[in-house]
């Protein structure tokens, strides 16, 4: 809990006393490997804030075919947040792809936040602008850059993910073939 901790306190001036209170209302989950956070058609009721882990979030094609869109590591808030805040069932899963510890904040959680810290708002507020914001750079490299741009991009975006996950699931993020990336490996 001590990293949650450490962001939320650089995010907004918190005291001591609201951060134990805040951080009390929460829950430490722990997920296996291919263990799934959250799944499509379930309503989400809770944001997850990464402490140790990566996972990735999944949408299914009208084909069937999984792609992955995003990743987050340690130290990142992650849900599918339009479902999480218009209350409908979700469009993407989210699953572990290594041993992963969450703090779960929980709807109950998060709405006392809003109503009792001093910077409740204020914190729900940066946390949609940095989500904003990480969305946005994700649509403007998918169309912007070609796929060894978007290659080497994902290790300034994601420090060390590429000795952490699969190349499929590179490859899908990437929107390419498990054998175009292989050749653009080989091109570095």
């Amino acid at each position: 809990m001590e990293l949650f901790k450490s962001i939320v306190s650089r995010i907004i001036d918190i005291s001591d006393t609201e951060l134990h209170s805040f951080v009390n209302r929460f829950s430490i989950v722990e997920f296996k490997r291919n263990g799934m956070l959250s799944q499509v058609g379930k309503v989400p009721d809770e944001v997850f804030f990464i402490e140790r882990g990566l996972v990735r979030v999944i949408i299914q094609d009208g084909s069937g075919v999984e792609h992955t869109i995003h990743f987050a590591m340690e130290g990142q808030f992650i849900a599918d947040y339009a479902s999480y805040l218009r209350k409908q069932p979700a469009n993407y899963s989210i699953q572990a792809i290594e041993d992963t510890r969450v703090v779960v904040l929980s709807r109950g959680a998060i709405d006392w936040g809003y109503e009792n810290l001093a910077c409740g708002e204020q914190l729900g507020r940066r946390l949609a602008e940095l989500y904003f914001s990480m969305h946005d750079d994700r649509i403007k490299m998918s169309y912007l850059l070609g796929p060894r741009e978007r290659y080497n991009e994902i290790e300034h975006v994601h420090p060390g993910i590429l000795s952490r996950i699969p190349q499929h699931m590179i490859a899908s993020y990437l929107g390419i073939s498990s054998v175009h990336l292989s050749r653009l490996k080989k091109q570095k």
